[in-house]
């Protein structure tokens, strides 16, 4: 019998026989779990509208924290397997590019929550698998070029894994005060 949960550490992650994960990654994926369920959780209920909406002072909307974390997740994933490469240069964006980025922080006309949630779980479904199947949680790449990294500074897929955790878990509180705002639901309480 095999486990699509992430967290259970008895029996494979997936169908391909994967042997368990414990220890180390076993914790990793557990806390990915648990943060991933806050942010998907604060969306419960709610309508494509709903999704979108800007509820406090702020650009964002539950919808497009959503957005924002897969592909951040997505992005450092790709850097873990291919190095700065698969990132921009920060450096060197313009305007529009800035922009550009700025829309995924936002639900798009045509864009639905069931499709944003789906996006977010197959890069979840990505993730786990990397945690699981990585040699070395050790290996380490440049950062790419951004004015908000040391010009030398380098991450190791251990630290990546960290950030993707700070990540998901800033942006489920952000979430959580979102829909508060909207409706009085409460994710985190």
């Amino acid at each position: 019998m095999t486990s699509n949960d992430p967290t259970n550490t008895t029996e494979p992650t997936d169908s391909t026989n994967t042997p368990a994960v414990t220890g180390e990654r076993a914790e990793w994926l557990e806390t990915l779990a648990k943060h991933r369920h806050f942010l998907r959780f604060t969306a419960r209920d709610l309508t494509d509208e709903q999704a979108g909406l800007r509820t406090t002072a702020s650009e964002l909307c539950i919808g497009g924290l959503i957005k924002h974390v897969t592909g951040v997740e997505k992005s450092w994933v790709d850097f873990i397997l291919n190095g700065p490469a698969t990132m921009p240069d920060f450096t060197s964006m313009t305007e529009a590019d800035w922009a550009d980025r700025a829309e995924g922080f936002r639900m798009l006309p045509g864009e639905t929550l069931a499709g944003v949630l789906a996006d977010y779980e197959e890069v979840a479904r990505r993730t786990d698998q990397l945690v699981a199947a990585l040699p070395d949680l050790d290996v380490t790449w440049p950062l790419p070029k951004a004015p908000w990294f040391e010009g030398d500074a380098q991450w190791s897929a251990r630290r990546v894994l960290m950030h993707i955790v700070t990540e998901t878990a800033q942006h489920s509180g952000h979430a959580d005060i979102i829909r508060e705002s909207m409706d009085g639901a409460q994710s985190m309480a």
